[in-house]
């Protein structure tokens, strides 16, 4: 059994919709998350593909929960290139809490786990994950994401 597990909060001056906007469309997720854009209907049992700005995909999942918005979890299969035969799909999970005392403060708690034995994909999301979710925050409450362009596999 596996027990690598990444696992993150972050406090958000934003709305619950618009924190779960920013997840799910590609309209923000280009802008925080390396230029991909996103492409889900975010119905359980969909699919769910992460698209380079070159249009070849980079993360295909299947979309296991999405409570808009309060939960949205799927699968997680990442493709480095053609070459490279991706690891078992492992499963990321948002949590959306709008803090009563803050109505326009959201705790976003990430989980991402459910990895293969002797993953080497978890030390990417390690490293990733942190960049994505900073650039996310900063873009909410500044309108402007952080550029991590070329640091990230």
């Amino acid at each position: 059994m596996n027990t690598q597990q990444f696992f993150y909060i972050s406090y958000i001056q934003t709305t619950p919709d618009e924190l779960w906007d920013a997840l799910t469309k590609s309209e923000f997720t280009r802008q925080y998350w390396m230029g991909n854009d996103v492409e889900s209907d975010w119905r359980t049992g969909s699919s769910v593909k992460f698209i380079k700005l070159d249009r070849k995909g980079v993360l295909f999942g299947k979309v296991l929960a999405a409570d808009k918005p309060k939960i949205l979890s799927y699968t997680w299969s990442f493709q480095k290139d053609e070459l490279t035969q991706p690891e078992k799909p492992s499963r990321v999970t948002f949590l959306l809490e709008q803090l009563s005392s803050n109505p326009e403060l959201v705790k976003l708690t990430v989980t991402h786990d459910e990895f293969q034995e002797n993953s080497t994909e978890f030390n990417d999301i390690s490293n990733g994950w942190p960049m994505v979710l900073s650039s996310l925050k900063t873009l909410l409450e500044t309108k402007q994401a952080i550029h991590f362009q070329g640091t990230c596999k």
